[in-house]
């Protein structure tokens, strides 16, 4: 029996036809036909005015929808695995692990925003040409930090040396529990940043940094505001420089929710990411009770209400008003699902009162267009790579629909 080679495999002209293609971009095509050859989309449009390759493979799909995979632009790879931060767990067999989590919930691309260690940039360095066996990511490297100046250019420097994707830095104090980046080491990051024409993500939680920093120069604000509503001069800088927001409500969920057992924690579609363990774990009063009795509990309580009052009104207003939107997460820290929090983030966004379409969208290709990759991947087009979601029923007569998966392709390759 012949066996194809990878290339051989990559070459290959399929065509998906049928099914109803979410684009991504905010179209809708009935009955369509995807044509994809060489892991990219080859041509897109509906079955009557789009020709399937003669020899082309046919994948009939008729009764689905196809939508982009899912793109995070604002998740981790770290040394955790299920609950618990393992201080020796960055390796390479765990981070291929968390990406291959990552793929099998759909989110085939993935921004990882700091501290990223050398086993993710080798492992980002074998992103090249050829189908991807594992979800597709960046990465920013350490987090930058430094008490002042000169100290924040000299770690910036060093980080570049690493040639990451983009910059990361804090400009936080943890509800007061921690010391803020001092403003004239912030400053000096986002100038050198600029000088190696290097994108810089920055961590917020305050209005007045998430304003002083974006004005800066900052090019994505990587957490809601949360302290208090957004006003019409952030909105207008956030427009004027097509800067980001991501608002990772489900970090702020992971701060709290494990006092009591979490409401998807015998959903199968959590736990096939999870595992079993992690469910009966999540359900134990003796693990919940601990939790309750930890300083971090406390702070979560804050988190929540933070959440709940601040963040998802602003996520409104910011849509509202035309801002470029990027679900995002903070996934990859313990107890911060990989996969399935990215389902569970896109819930929280119709919730803040984003519609489906928004939703997909800030999902897709607006996380992609977030960090300086628009029309790379996250939209269903010619010349985009050919990663695509197919599910049994429409994600915008519900957003949970996303979670029913029928199969997976990145590169034009079958993950699922």
């Amino acid at each position: 029996m012949l066996s194809l080679s990878p290339s051989a495999l990559f070459a290959q002209t399929t065509a998906f036809v049928g099914a109803r293609v979410i684009d991504g971009r905010g179209k809708v095509i009935e009955n369509a036909t995807i044509v994809v050859r060489d892991g990219k989309i080859a041509a897109v449009g509906p079955a009557a005015s789009t020709t399937v390759p003669a020899g082309a493979e046919r994948i009939d799909l008729k009764g689905s929808t196809i939508m982009p995979g899912i793109v995070n632009a604002h998740g981790h790879l770290t040394g955790a695995n299920g609950m618990r931060n393992d201080p020796n767990g960055y390796t390479r067999e765990n981070l291929i692990r968390q990406l291959n989590t990552y793929g099998s919930y759909g989110v085939t691309t993935v921004f990882s925003l700091g501290d990223d260690q050398e086993a993710a940039f080798q492992l980002r360095n074998e992103q090249g040409a050829g189908p991807l066996q594992r979800s597709r990511f960046f990465i920013a490297g350490p987090v930058i930090n430094g008490a002042n100046a000169e100290a924040a250019r000299a770690m910036t420097d060093k980080v570049a040396a690493m040639k990451p994707d983009l910059l990361k830095i804090r400009v936080d104090d943890n509800l007061g529990t921690s010391k803020k980046m001092p403003e004239e080491a912030w400053r000096a990051t986002i100038a050198r940043a600029k000088e190696l024409e290097l994108p810089l993500d920055v961590h917020v939680f305050y209005l007045a940094d998430a304003k002083a920093t974006l004005m800066a120069g900052a090019s994505v604000v990587a957490h809601s505001v949360r302290d208090v509503p957004v006003d019409a001069e952030f909105l207008q800088e956030l427009k004027s420089r097509r800067a980001c927001y991501i608002p990772t409500l489900t970090r702020e969920v992971s701060t709290y929710v494990y006092a009591s057992t979490p409401p998807w924690v015998s959903d199968p579609f959590f736990l096939k990411g999870a595992g079993d363990a992690v469910g009966n774990e999540l359900s134990d009063p003796a693990r919940q009770s601990q939790f309750q009795s930890t300083p971090g509990y406390k702070l979560g309580l804050q988190y929540k209400a933070a959440l709940d009052g601040v963040a998802k009104p602003n996520l409104k207003k910011v849509s509202d008003a035309g801002v470029l939107v990027a679900m995002g997460t903070d996934t990859g820290p313990a107890g911060r699902w990989q996969g399935f929090f990215e389902h569970l983030e896109m819930e929280m966004m119709v919730q803040s009162g984003m519609t489906p379409m928004q939703v997909i969208t800030a999902s897709t290709s607006a996380a992609a267009e977030c960090h300086g990759k628009g029309g790379q991947f996250g939209v269903i087009a010619p010349g985009a790579s050919a990663d695509l979601l197919v599910l049994s029923a429409n994600p915008l007569d519900d957003i949970r629909n996303t979670r029913k998966i029928q199969s997976i392709w990145l590169t034009g390759k079958k993950l699922q």
